[in-house]
């Protein structure tokens, strides 16, 4: 099982960011940290039901027996260190917390504030307030942040942050409300989820060798839809180029798709051709030959890298034509692969286009080189998770290990895929000595 950063949950009343935060574990947004305890300062706090709900341990630190913060808070380190949590979440918790504990746990205590910090923030801006100040003022556009706690209420640096519309004839409750809907219950896990990453990769540099691969089942087993996913490498005995590419699906006509392979060459196909309502994202060439070059995508810049280098162009001039998919709110990321043989060996590039905003605003385009090395592949997929809008892809391609035999990868990748979303699968192994290569298809629709 994956490592998974501990995350503690301060609440105060209803719990609607607790329920976020439980639903985006589920969904596998959050997927680098776990909610392992809940602590509340009053015993009625309906969040502690929905914690209870979910099977998540549960605290109360009341009031009456905390009179002064000194004690509260001294408690509170006893128990959260006592529980190796790593990550601290304010979630309607209605306490301030001193200068001494802050710094104790620094940059490890994130809140959700319901504006655009730095408006409406600070000392007396909390809940219905903060909607009531921003009408008053007559803004046209609020919404949330996420952000380190500091000694200074809501003065610590941003993490993230969503914009919301405020509408002709919102009062503060509707605003409220909104702002919840479509900022704060997106925003709360997305930041959690960065945070917890981020913590992780740190714990790996100080206490892991980081040059270390991972069981690629053990990536994808856990999370309900990884999107679509190239893997490339080489086998551990170096004789052979792996080349994997696979497809999830969440729509009807996502998941109307088959792999078939011809004349060399990988195509998604329709399996019912009557059910086909938009074609344009989900019908294309996903792996192509080109001398001595192997093209591998999720879409139809499969073509657009063939026709580069015909025209003599390399990979990331070929692609800078392209950007990601239009299909908002997603705005899929377009990821590309290359593998390029020469001297009875290969080396490998890999590409990912993604929005740089959720507006779809521009493109931010990354490649990465690299020199194939026995039982070392990369894995880039479009998607960390479930959510809606789906979260893309962040940071390097994942380093993998691979297999000598083609059917063991084909069955390991496609056994740990989430049994529900998974669609097809492709596998192809090339001989380095002669260049013939095997491949492999599943499809979910025979």
């Amino acid at each position: 099982m994956k490592e998974k950063a501990k995350i503690a949950v301060l609440v105060s009343g209803g719990g609607t960011n607790l329920q976020a935060l439980i639903d985006a574990g589920q969904s596998g947004i959050l997927h680098s940290g776990e909610i392992t305890l809940v602590v509340s300062n009053k015993e009625d706090a309906f969040a502690l039901t929905r914690a209870k709900k979910a099977g998540i341990p549960t605290a109360v630190l009341p009031k009456s027996e905390y009179p002064s913060g000194e004690a509260f808070e001294a408690k509170l380190t006893e128990l959260l260190e006592e529980n190796g949590i790593d990550l601290i979440v304010l979630a309607g918790f209605m306490r301030i917390l001193s200068a001494r504990f802050t710094a104790h746990f620094a940059r490890r205590i994130i809140n959700i504030h319901p504006s655009l910090i730095p408006a409406f923030c600070g000392e007396g801006f909390y809940g219905l307030r903060v909607h009531r100040a921003a009408l008053e003022r007559g803004v046209k556009v609020t919404g949330a942040t996420v952000h380190f706690v500091n000694e200074i209420p809501d003065g610590g640096e941003i993490i993230l942050q969503k914009a919301v519309a405020v509408l002709d004839g919102d009062t503060p409750e509707t605003l409220q409300k909104r702002v919840m809907e479509e900022a704060e219950w997106i925003l709360l896990p997305q930041a959690a989820e960065k945070v917890c990453k981020d913590m992780l990769a740190k714990k790996g540099e100080q206490n892991m060798n980081v040059y270390a691969t991972s069981d690629i089942a053990e990536l994808i087993r856990d999370n309900p839809y990884v999107g679509r996913g190239i893997v490339i490498g080489k086998t551990p005995n170096g004789k052979k180029a792996v080349a994997a590419y696979f497809i999830m699906g969440r729509s009807e006509n996502s998941r109307n798709r088959v792999f078939a392979e011809k004349d060399g060459a990988l195509f998604t196909e329709p399996f019912d051709a009557s059910k086909v309502k938009d074609p344009s994202l989900i019908i294309y060439a996903a792996v192509r030959t080109y001398q001595k070059h192997l093209i591998v995508t999720n879409g139809d810049q499969t073509d657009t890298v063939y026709e580069g280098l015909q025209s003599g162009l390399s990979f990331a001039d070929a692609l800078a034509k392209r950007a990601f998919e239009p299909d908002a709110p997603n705005f899929t990321p377009r990821i590309s692969g290359l593998l390029t043989f020469e001297n009875r060996d290969f080396s490998y590039q890999m590409s990912i286009l993604k929005s740089i905003d959720e507006a779809g605003s521009d493109c931010a385009r990354y490649t990465f080189a690299y020199p194939s090395t026995p039982g070392l592949g990369h894995f880039i997929h479009t998607y960390i998770g479930d959510g809606n809008p789906l979260p893309t892809f962040c940071g390097e391609p994942e380093r993998v290990a691979t297999e000598d035999g083609i059917d063991a990868f084909t069955d390991k990748l496609w056994n740990a895929l989430n049994a529900e979303n998974k669609i097809s699968l492709y596998v192809r192994y090339t001989d380095l000595e002669t260049g013939i290569a095997e491949t492999r298809i599943v499809n979910k629709n025979r």
